[in-house]
């Protein structure tokens, strides 16, 4: 099983992925845990210099990095754990691109499928958990976090868009996606995930 997280700067991902793949282990099942971007000795690389806040990166460099970034990530990590029959954990994935470069940045979206598609192999998520946070509320935990990287400095209105195309993209694919509110007690929001989760794991999904 594939289940990714998405959300806003500071909605909570983080913190639920681990919560998640704690009570996974716990419970017996075999999961590896990883991210976007980064997940491999190249991506971790490449996201420092990315997420650097004095980094000037076109659109789409941008996107053309996070594509090389998930390219790896998939072959080195994700296909041969899916293959091996784990469950993958991961925070981010191809919805953040149409959301960041795609909404964000203005990008063409059906350049960012056709790259997507390219650089997966077609591999798609079977869960997609959308913490739903206010973005105010999310930039502030960065800041309490003292978080500067080069997105959560960027303008509000660009964290709106984000936020709007992630809700737009929950109610396109409303199988897939399960929109969590992030605003509550994180135990309370892992309990919401770990029900769900564990719904689908025992009907094999």
């Amino acid at each position: 099983m594939f289940i990714t997280f998405e959300g806003v700067e500071g909605s909570g991902k983080t913190t639920q992925i681990d919560l998640l793949y704690r009570g996974l282990v716990e419970e017996g099942f075999s999961v590896v845990k990883t991210r976007e971007p980064g997940g491999t000795v190249f991506g971790e690389s490449l996201r420092q210099v990315l997420l650097h806040e004095k980094t000037a990166v076109n659109p789409l460099s941008e996107l053309l990095v996070f594509a090389a970034m998930r390219a790896q990530l998939v072959e080195e990590v994700i296909r041969p754990a899916l293959k091996e029959g784990k469950v993958v954990l991961c925070d981010r994935f191809t919805d953040a691109t149409y959301a960041y470069q795609g909404y964000g940045r203005g990008l063409d979206l059906a350049i960012i499928g056709t790259l997507n598609n390219l650089v997966t192999g077609a591999i798609r998520p079977d869960l997609t958990i959308l913490l739903n946070c206010p973005v105010r509320k999310g930039l502030q935990r960065k800041i309490e976090m003292n978080s500067t990287d080069r997105f959560e400095r960027e303008d509000t209105r660009f964290h709106d868009t984000i936020k709007d195309a992630y809700e737009k993209m929950a109610l396109e694919e409303p199988q897939r996606f399960y929109v969590v509110d992030g605003t509550g007690n994180r135990e309370d929001i892992h309990g919401i995930i770990r029900k769900k989760v564990g719904e689908l794991l025992n009907h094999g999904v």
